[in-house]
């Protein structure tokens, strides 16, 4: 089994370590570098793949071809609906008619409007399907405190949603492409019901350093009481409107995506506009306040189908040096680097990511058996 180590944290790390991935302290102010993702058109390209050690690559991307001027005219339309899922709406976005279905799944405090550059460049060879997890995007956000006091927004509540909505939805067996905190949520449906998903590829899965079992001991007890302090008073919510603002998300942007230039008045409106909807603010101290659940290196020993990981090398949220022990699990058939890419390659880097996911699924498409009779 890998060995996954924690960072060392000192004790303002901890602290900050419960809002988000990277917290600056700056004259008392507090900014929060958390996992949002946003939106561009992608121009498909070619790419190019070196291998490295064993069960390791890289990728480049070679110069964007001529056909981006007729991409409206070779993508297919990009529909938006919705689901209903145990009485809650889930808004999905799907492309495509035939091949491979594809679910792809988003990151914390993102939506399916986050695979927008790769969901109608794949649809032209699969079916692919983009989910809002229920609490972001234009999903429904149950108030987490009608539950009895039991945590609802864990991996196990997304991974039953991500694997009803193959059972409801797609009709079908799935790979599952996934971003950081969207990984946790595939393997845990892949762990679930292995009899649907043929495959994994985790792009930049988080390392979840927020979790109770990568904090030194002698803290745990001032995280839990912080939480509660997060949860139960008004300074949770005074932090999330501090941080709903353009240019807090501006800055948030900046440190997600390796080339800032991407950053622009558009992405930061897709991220605020469902973020500043009812209920979004009680779902994001929720998780922000999760740290239990499964861990990759939990997981990942569990995993039937194959998976590929892939990492964008200056991800400043999950390191690259920490990220690569996961290659050393059974379940994963490659370790991919993607140079020059931040948190969120298949956005920031869709000429490298798309084809990367082509080969993945190509490789497997006829290695799956049939979903059981009656799903």
């Amino acid at each position: 089994m890998a060995n996954i180590r924690a960072l060392p944290l000192t004790s303002l790390e901890t602290t900050s370590l419960l809002f988000s991935k990277r917290v600056l302290f700056k004259n008392t102010s507090i900014i929060s570098f958390t996992e949002t993702h946003f939106l561009r058109q992608s121009v498909p390209t070619g790419i190019t793949r070196s291998r490295t050690s064993r069960g390791s690559g890289s990728v480049s991307c070679s110069s964007v071809t001529d056909k981006a001027s007729t991409l409206e005219d070779v993508c297919p339309e990009v529909r938006t609906l919705t689901w209903n899922w145990k009485g809650y709406s889930i808004r999905y976005q799907c492309a495509g008619t035939s091949g491979p279905a594809l679910v792809l799944v988003h990151g914390f405090g993102a939506n399916s409007d986050h695979w927008r550059k790769n969901t109608p460049i794949l649809g032209k060879s699969y079916r692919v399907y983009s989910i809002d997890l229920i609490g972001y995007g234009y999903s429904d956000k149950p108030n987490p405190n009608e539950f009895g006091g039991e945590p609802f927004y864990t991996f196990e509540t997304w991974g039953e949603q991500l694997n009803d909505f193959c059972i409801d939805v797609v009709k079908d067996e799935a790979f599952f492409i996934c971003n950081s905190i969207g990984g946790l949520v595939g393997l845990q449906a892949a762990v679930s019901k292995p009899e649907i998903c043929r495959g994994l590829m985790l792009i930049n899965i988080s390392l979840r350093m927020l979790h109770i079992k990568k904090q030194p001991l002698i803290g745990r007890p001032f995280i839990r009481s912080f939480q509660n302090l997060l949860r139960n008073t008004p300074v949770g919510k005074l932090f999330f409107k501090s941080i709903a603002k353009p240019e807090t998300v501006r800055s948030i942007l900046s440190q997600c995506y390796h080339d800032s230039s991407q950053v622009t008045d558009e992405l930061v409106e897709a991220i605020l506009r469902p973020g500043l909807e009812p209920g979004a603010v009680d779902v994001f101290l929720e998780f922000i306040c999760y740290s239990g659940g499964p861990l990759p290196e939990d997981l990942l020993p569990l995993v039937k189908c194959p998976v590929l990981i892939a990492w964008g090398e200056k991800d400043p949220w999950e390191p690259i040096e920490l990220g690569r022990a996961y290659g050393d699990f059974d379940a994963v058939e490659e370790f991919v680097v993607l140079p020059e890419a931040g948190h969120c390659p298949q956005d920031e880097k869709p000429e490298m990511v798309n084809p990367l996911i082509e080969s993945f699924v190509a490789r497997h498409s006829n290695s799956s058996a049939a979903l059981a009779p009656g799903i």
